[in-house]
């Protein structure tokens, strides 16, 4: 099959690159002349584990191409893939699909002979509906059927996810194109993944549905854990109790600083403004997207009550400033709260990140960066881990007692137990523990 991918960014990318080694002839497009001659010198422009081979393997054998110029890229194409961002949109929260409906338009003009184009990006319900619009208005002569086919992919873990899928929901009606789309993902029918198939819009929902849901197990679990804290029970244990019920189970349960993220924050902001739209209110997601939001800062009050209550002059080392492990993704990440209000009580924040400092230098200001771990720690009054790295997993905790100046462990994602830290002759402070 010949699928070119709109947009070469974390979806378009991936995508791209797994398609290929599916063995598809694969030509990824994007306007940012950078990016692609990046892409064509070898160099990935986000972090993901195993993506630069993936890539390299396959542009050296000629299944994988980079270009800007949309009309050879789609020209031929048996699928072309709109992967293109759709960021919340400035002032009301609705899912920016002014780069999908641009694409759409552009895409009209190139296609030649029958092309199903495929909507990857999250995007609201209806959306399907309107690009079908832009493209019959934009070229009447086009042959074309629009499906949507979001995708599913966590950030760390997007090639497995990708190859290993739970399931691949496809969205659609027209016959021709529901047999393109399970062409191109014939290679999974070896791992038996389900393919899904249902109408367009409610494969629009699917995806915003998924996600709302696991926001609602991390939140449902962050303020068990705050109950925990107030009548002295220990959150995992709890955690794991409801997590082996095979109706809940136990992914998502892991209580800390609130999620955060390129899909959770954008994507349950979006389900609240179609809800709103069609009048069909979803409360369970308010209280949920309210509840995350006023977490974080939560978590930096609770750095500020373990160290007695005032930073002021004070200095917090800070380990882990993405919003996960395995990803340079500072999109809503917790630490930029948690950070923000340190320093709004008047702390001096060091902070180090195995792949993330560079994007958290665009949007966090005066905070010293450091080369590593324990650089952070000399001299610092506490320290707080608010991303899980496997880096920070094993700290020598002698050696971080020597370098603190005051012998201080916030631990914001329950890594550590709580006896060894003690018996390090630490203060201890963990989430709903």
């Amino acid at each position: 099959m010949k699928v070119t991918m709109i947009g070469s960014g974390y979806v378009g990318l991936v995508s791209g690159a797994c398609f290929a080694d599916f063995g598809h002839d694969v030509t990824c497009v994007d306007k940012d002349e950078r990016k692609i001659e990046a892409l064509k010198a070898g160099k990935i422009p986000i972090f993901e584990p195993g993506l630069d081979h993936l890539v390299s393997s396959n542009v050296a054998a000629g299944r994988l191409a980079f270009t800007t110029d949309i009309k050879a890229g789609v020209a031929g194409a048996d699928a072309v893939f709109i992967a293109v961002g759709t960021p919340s949109r400035r002032g009301d929260g609705h899912a920016d699909l002014s780069y999908v409906y641009a694409a759409a338009a552009e895409i009209a003009q190139a296609i030649t002979g029958f092309t199903v184009i495929v909507d990857k990006s999250t995007v609201p319900v209806g959306t399907g509906d309107e690009v079908e619009r832009i493209m019959r208005e934009a070229n009447p002569d086009a042959e074309f059927a629009v499906v949507s086919n979001p995708e599913f992919l966590r950030e760390g873990a997007a090639i497995d996810d990708f190859k290993r899928p739970d399931r691949i929901v496809i969205g659609g009606d027209d016959p021709r194109a529901m047999a393109v789309m399970r062409q191109v993902y014939r290679p999974l029918y070896i791992n038996k993944s389900p393919i899904v198939e249902m109408d367009r819009r409610g494969a629009e929902l699917t995806k915003y549905a998924a996600n709302a849901f696991l926001a609602v197990k991390i939140t449902f679990i962050n303020e068990i854990a705050d109950l925990c804290e107030k009548v002295g029970a220990n959150v995992q244990d709890v955690a794991r109790g409801i997590g082996l019920d095979n109706r809940i189970g136990s992914k998502f349960l892991h209580a800390g600083p609130g999620y955060g993220g390129s899909c959770f924050p954008k994507d349950t902001l979006a389900l609240l403004k179609t809800s709103q739209d069609f009048d069909a209110p979803q409360r369970i997601v308010e209280a949920v997207v309210n509840v995350n939001d006023q977490r974080k800062r939560a978590m930096g009050r609770k750095v500020i009550t373990a160290m007695g209550g005032d930073v002021r002059g004070k200095t917090v080392a800070v380990l882990g400033l993405t919003f996960k492990p395995n990803t340079d993704d500072m999109r809503d990440s917790p630490a930029i709260a948690v950070i923000q209000t340190l320093q709004d009580a008047g702390a001096t924040v060091r902070a180090y990140d195995p792949e993330g400092m560079e994007q958290a230098e665009l949007v966090l200001k005066e905070v010293a960066y450091c080369n590593n771990a324990y650089e952070t720690m000399e001299g610092a009054d506490a320290l707080v881990l608010v991303t899980e790295w496997d880096a920070f997993r094993a700290l020598d905790l002698p050696r971080v007692k020597s370098l603190l100046s005051q012998p201080i462990l916030v631990d914001l994602r329950n890594v550590y137990p709580r006896d060894a830290v003690e018996a390090a002759g630490f203060t201890y402070t963990a989430v709903g523990r």
